[in-house]
């Protein structure tokens, strides 16, 4: 390469093309497309959306970023009472949609904002019944399908409406590892998490998946690995905590939310250990995600702080861009 000076004094490389291995801070000028680049590193940042259009907590959700799905949950004083309401987001604003058969709480989600799953739940509060019910949705209405078999409330969800997968939760006889695969149109248990234990998250696939976090006499950091057939423990969280979100992959996750209190801390996974992220505004449990999303783009909305929220926030990942420089 040669060296080009600027009429200020700045040495900046010429080359005929963008480096292939450029590293952050690095200018260069192409003399091909006639412009001054460089390498930049943006952070990851928390940016509001717009509100659901009815506040509440302990709903679930599916979806993406710019294609999300909201259901269920409880609505806030002076009713309390479990809705079956359903909204879809557009990257910008929250539109109501036909409502679940079955409102109820503490229910898990999975799949696409056209193609949507619903399960387990609980009606109401304590003494009511474990609900065990599931429907799919498919971008206008909800539909009955055979139930999970063990009925229960805040387990976690990931997966498509034709592979999904449930695990973990709070059934009549306290918490559960169960574990069961959805074919979409039955479902069937499989080997049950290492630990049993409720409101936890999820992020992944039916054959590649990652819960985090959760209750058991206390919250935990706890992190297993299931690969289609059983669990296997990973690293822990950074923090402990239960009722939070996540999103992403297996080697990409997302875990963001959660309780005791508010929690704001977000951290990522990368298929084998955590590290922190930017914080979200807001701290909040009991909250819905975008579960489908990619880790660099998320999607939060609802839970408790403490009273049901009606709040959305949106996740974008660090990230390296080539930028052209405006030296006009």
């Amino acid at each position: 390469m040669t060296t080009y000076r600027q009429g200020q004094g700045y040495r900046i490389k010429l080359v005929t093309s963008d480096p292939d291995n450029a590293k952050v801070g690095q200018v260069w000028y192409n003399s091909t497309e006639l412009k001054i680049k460089g390498k930049l590193s943006i952070p990851a940042t928390w940016a509001s959306g717009g509100n659901l259009g009815t506040a509440r907590s302990a709903l679930s959700g599916c979806g993406t970023q710019t294609a999300g799905l909201g259901f269920g949950g409880n609505a806030p004083p002076p009713t309390n009472n479990p809705v079956g309401l359903t909204e879809e987001y557009n990257g910008s604003s929250w539109s109501e949609q036909n409502d679940l058969n079955t409102a109820r709480v503490g229910l898990g989600g999975a799949g696409t904002q056209t193609a949507g799953l619903a399960f387990a739940g609980r009606l109401a509060a304590p003494p009511s019944t474990f609900k065990d019910e599931t429907e799919e949705y498919n971008g206008t209405s909800w539909s009955e399908q055979n139930n999970v078999g063990t009925a229960r409330i805040n387990c976690a969800g990931c997966g498509s409406q034709t592979a999904g997968l449930a695990f973990g939760g709070e059934a009549a006889t306290g918490n559960v590892g169960v574990t069961e695969e959805y074919d979409g149109s039955s479902w069937s248990e499989q080997n049950d998490l290492g630990t049993a234990r409720a409101v936890l998250a999820a992020a992944g696939t039916q054959t590649a998946a990652v819960g985090f976090g959760g209750y058991i006499s206390g919250a935990s950091a706890l992190t297993e690995e299931y690969n289609g057939s059983s669990w296997t423990a990973s690293n822990n969280m950074g923090t402990a905590r239960y009722a939070l979100a996540g999103s992403g992959t297996q080697t990409a996750a997302l875990a963001f939310g959660g309780s005791p209190g508010g929690v704001t801390t977000t951290e990522q996974y990368d298929g084998t250990s955590w590290t922190t992220t930017t914080s979200m505004a807001t701290g909040r449990r009991q909250l819905g995600s975008a579960n489908a999303s990619p880790s660099t783009a998320s999607l939060a909305f609802g839970g408790a702080t403490p009273s049901a929220s009606n709040a959305t926030e949106e996740f974008t990942g660090s990230s390296e861009p080539v930028r052209t420089f405006d030296v006009s």
